[in-house]
């Protein structure tokens, strides 16, 4: 599955998409890229059996022109991660949050992203999330679902709010 788009609730989709499947049983992991901020979803995760939330950034703006060398260290090892968490067989569920994003910026390379989807073990279900979507991605995928904005709070000078953006 993919969520992409500019309107809000790629990350959201796929935290719902998680809980369900932790509902019924399922091992689930998100690894955040880009996101070093304690959102609300890490705090609640840890009250959810079989729900693994994990963080490999930082909360700072990424220059897309330029990401820092941190960023790229940062994104490595989410990705090592999640090879690592194929490799364990681990998770049922595994979600690949602002992915899309990262492989925009040129943290990760999206023929590594193809080749993981690929030849990732039958029975595990792969969730990808982040604006940019890359066209190979929305090829490879079962499911895409594009969220566009029709408003939004920020055009109206509306903050961030705790529990709701974060």
């Amino acid at each position: 599955m993919l969520f992409t788009g500019n309107g809000k609730g790629k990350t959201t989709a796929s935290l719902g998409a998680g809980m369900r499947a932790a509902g019924h049983g399922a091992r689930v992991f998100m690894i955040q890229f880009m996101k070093g901020r304690l959102y609300g979803e890490i705090a609640a995760s840890a009250s959810i059996d079989g729900f693994t939330i994990e963080q490999h950034g930082r909360d700072e703006f990424v220059d897309p022109e330029s990401p820092e060398k941190i960023d790229v260290e940062l994104a490595r090892k989410g990705w090592d991660r999640v090879l690592e968490l194929i490799e364990s067989g681990d998770s049922d569920l595994l979600i690949l949050d602002e992915i899309n994003i990262a492989i925009s910026f040129g943290l990760i390379d999206v023929e590594e992203v193809l080749k993981m989807i690929s030849n990732r073990p039958e029975g595990l279900d792969i969730i990808l999330t982040g604006r940019y979507a890359p066209d190979e991605l929305i090829e490879l995928a079962d499911t895409v679902t594009e969220m566009k904005e029709i408003k939004h709070h920020y055009s109206s000078g509306i903050q961030m709010r705790k529990g709701i953006e974060y």
